[in-house]
């Protein structure tokens, strides 16, 4: 029991860092900033609901995906640790995402599938975390991995409906500061899957 509570925390603690719902807000809040409150709330939903559907679908099939195209697990954490370091130090570096602002969107759905859904909300990230702990064994860890991105999902979906609200209350330069520490919490995890990776490629 002790070691499922653990393994819940790590994963929750894990998606959160690396979604961080909080300083998505702002990205949120400037694609559609000329949109009703409606729309607005479609758009959260769709982005919260395929994000999810993206990330299930890596989640269960990840093993076969393993098995089609060779890849050992110590090379995917290696490789995803790699990855995810990066992500976490360009947070810290304070480095905005390359999509700020979109003019004129065709139509909400654009909007949802990308850039919020992919690759803001299921970016590769989010993708190499959840195949991570998904990889650790068997279908309790695996519903729990979806489950927890469930919840994620979901908190994600309530900051975006009040993100006006948060944006004003906590001020843009403490999400600042609560994407720097999200990034060093990212770097440190991403940090540690290189070295399970070595360990099982070269000791185990």
């Amino acid at each position: 029991m002790d070691n499922v509570l653990a393994f819940t925390l790590s994963v929750f603690t894990g998606f959160f860092a690396i979604m961080n719902p909080i300083a998505n807000v702002p990205i949120f809040a400037s694609l559609t900033d000329d949109l009703d409150k409606a729309t607005k709330r479609s758009i959260s939903k769709r982005a919260t609901l395929t994000a999810f559907v993206i990330v299930v679908v890596f989640v269960v099939l990840g093993k076969f995906i393993f098995e089609i195209f060779g890849i050992t697990i110590p090379a995917f954490k290696i490789t995803g640790g790699i990855l995810i370091f990066y992500v976490g130090f360009e947070m810290l570096q304070s480095k905005k995402s390359s999509v700020k602002h979109i003019k004129d969107p065709v139509t909400e759905e654009n909007i949802a599938i990308s850039p919020l859904a992919i690759p803001i909300l299921a970016g590769p990230g989010t993708i190499v975390t959840a195949m991570n702990f998904a990889s650790k064994g068997n279908y309790i860890n695996i519903l729990i991995v979806i489950a927890v991105f469930a919840v994620m999902c979901l908190l994600t979906h309530i900051a975006f409906e009040l993100g006006d609200k948060i944006v004003k209350r906590l001020g843009k330069n403490l999400i600042v500061v609560i994407g720097k520490i999200m990034g060093l919490i990212i770097a440190i995890i991403g940090t540690n899957m290189i070295i399970s990776g070595i360990k099982a490629a070269f000791f185990e």
